[in-house]
């Protein structure tokens, strides 16, 4: 069925728009989120995005294990992860996760995605185009996420980057170098 990845930076329309493709499908759907509700910022973006989604779709809470809750999840069910950019700062807030520990969480839980036999839908945000961030540990986490984006595009059967709330489809460019 395929996996679509959609791309985006804040309030680009990403989760607005993996709802509406989840829905548009007409099956079930189970929607895992990655968000923890630590301050009162997370606990109002946390209480927006529930109301912007179908009181009847299963929701699982999971800030770390992602490749276990996808793998949990039933086949004819659309599946939606949102988002892989907290899910990352959640595995980072323990010191003991390195890089390499990351990146192979995100290739063992973007196999895991790819392999489904129902459409799923995986939201993150680019954090690579702006400015380089002053510490370490902001430009670790970018780069960081950069990488574990990358997986999940070679993953991805459709890759998206929202803008404005505009879909921009992405091509391989290794498969566009080829067909010339």
């Amino acid at each position: 069925m395929g996996m679509t990845f959609l791309l985006g930076g804040v309030a680009s329309g990403k989760s607005r728009t993996a709802t509406a493709l989840a829905a548009g499908t007409g099956r079930p759907v189970t929607l895992i989120v990655t968000a923890e509700a630590r301050d009162d910022e997370m606990v109002v973006r946390i209480a927006r995005h529930r109301a912007e989604r179908p009181a009847t779709w299963a929701v699982v809470e999971e800030p770390l294990a992602l490749a276990a809750a996808i793998e949990r999840i039933a086949t004819p069910d659309v599946l939606i992860v949102d988002c892989l950019t907290l899910w990352v700062s959640n595995l980072l807030g323990d010191d003991a996760t390195s890089d390499d520990e990351v990146l192979a969480l995100a290739a063992a839980a973007a196999k895991a995605t790819a392999s489904r036999d129902a459409p799923t839908i995986v939201v993150s945000n680019e954090v690579g185009s702006g400015i380089v961030p002053a510490n370490a540990l902001a430009r670790r986490y970018r780069d960081l996420l950069g990488r574990v984006n990358a997986t999940f595009a070679d993953e991805a059967d459709t890759v998206v980057l929202m803008v404005a709330g505009r879909a921009v489809t992405l091509s391989d460019p290794m498969t566009t170098l080829e067909d010339r």
